[in-house]
């Protein structure tokens, strides 16, 4: 006689994954965990990348040739970012070309041949009844490195036109700037810096020929501007001469005499 037993019911547990207090390791366990890491590798490197081309563009040189043919190496920055040599140069370069006065002017012939002659200088407007009302031709083409707000560049070509002798346009005077110390530039705000000159303003005359000079230190407050690129060929020449004047994207707001005092 056969014997039937039923089978012994076991209670088979529910396969869990992952379940809290309970770990059961099985293949998609593992391919989900693999999934998850690759993915947070792959985010992490790509803000690796992202600094790391950021920080690249913030450095890289680029190789710009000139229209003369030579090549330099420039670096892109802020529109209104200007290095400290690039505000020391200009603030230089400015001062000497609108205190230094030779009374000779250079014009070119029919032939392109340089003819010098004598600086007969343009008018600007009389500071009062007593004062010069000239400047030299050289001195007014520098002058449009100032600022026009406030009719800042007449004033100062009026005051210009009061300190410059009569003799230095017909050849019985010239005046040099020498500079003697130009500081670093101090950042007010964005787009705009102080800078200390100090130098010597000499006077010789065909009498005496020893020199006389006088102090020349002033603060000069610049700031940055938008300037053209390129000069089209078909551009009158007071235009050229502006342009030229304001290339380094710069314009001086403010001449006043230098006061250390401030300094400390």
């Amino acid at each position: 006689m056969l014997n039937h037993k039923k089978p012994s019911s076991t209670k088979k547990e529910p396969l869990q994954l992952l379940s809290y207090n309970k770990y059961v390791t099985t293949r998609v366990g593992i391919i989900s965990l693999a999934g998850f890491s690759m993915a947070a590798l792959s985010l992490l490197l790509q803000f690796l990348n992202y600094g790391a081309i950021s920080l690249l563009n913030r450095k890289q040189l680029a190789l710009v040739q000139l229209s003369s043919g030579d090549t330099i190496a420039a670096r892109a920055v802020d529109p209104q970012q200007r290095s400290d040599e690039v505000l020391k140069k200009f603030v230089s370069d400015t001062l000497i070309k609108m205190f230094n006065w030779d009374g000779l002017v250079q014009s070119f012939n029919d032939k392109g041949e340089a003819i010098t002659k004598q600086d007969i200088g343009v008018e600007v407007g009389r500071l009062n009844n007593k004062s010069n009302n000239r400047v030299t031709a050289k001195a007014y083409d520098a002058a449009f490195a100032l600022s026009e707000n406030g009719g800042f560049r007449a004033a100062f070509l009026k005051k210009l036109a009061s300190i410059t002798p009569n003799g230095v346009f017909n050849g019985d005077s010239q005046v040099s700037l020498i500079p003697k110390f130009i500081s670093n530039p101090r950042k007010i705000r964005e787009g705009k810096w102080e800078i200390d000159f100090i130098g010597t303003l000499v006077t010789f005359e065909r009498e005496d020929n020893s020199g006389k000079g006088i102090t020349f230190n002033k603060t000069i407050t610049l700031a940055s501007i938008s300037n053209p690129e390129y000069i089209p060929a078909n551009t009158s020449e007071l235009a050229k001469k502006i342009y030229t004047a304001r290339r380094a994207g710069l314009e001086i707001t403010e001449i006043v005499d230098l006061d250390l005092g401030k300094r400390k």
